[in-house]
């Protein structure tokens, strides 16, 4: 199995796969230019992080507006102060008055 570990990079998830491909000329060209790669190499790997990326926003994106259990601005907006306080996460500290010498 070939290794191959960057200085910033996860040794268990940079494990590199040796692939010969036929990728068009000009397809490749234009990668390198869109990426500003120096390798040919440099420029197939910042071309499939950026896939990889459009894609897990795509993912992420479906669940846009389906989170039933937040509140809307005019709900937060009509709760009296009390309800508000008992439906935060967090207890409240209680303020702690310093007296001064």
């Amino acid at each position: 199995m070939l290794r191959h570990i960057d200085e910033d990079s996860d040794p268990n998830e940079n494990v590199c796969m040796k692939t010969t491909v036929n990728i068009p000329d000009k397809t490749l060209r234009d990668a390198m230019r869109h990426t500003k790669a120096k390798t040919k190499r440099e420029a197939i790997v910042k071309a499939l992080e950026e896939m990889n990326r459009r894609h897990s926003q795509a993912e992420l994106l479906k669940y846009t507006g389906k989170f039933e259990s937040l509140m809307t601005n005019e709900e937060i907006e009509a709760m009296e102060e009390d309800d508000w306080k008992s439906w935060t996460p967090f207890p409240r500290r209680k303020a702690v008055s310093k007296k001064r010498k």
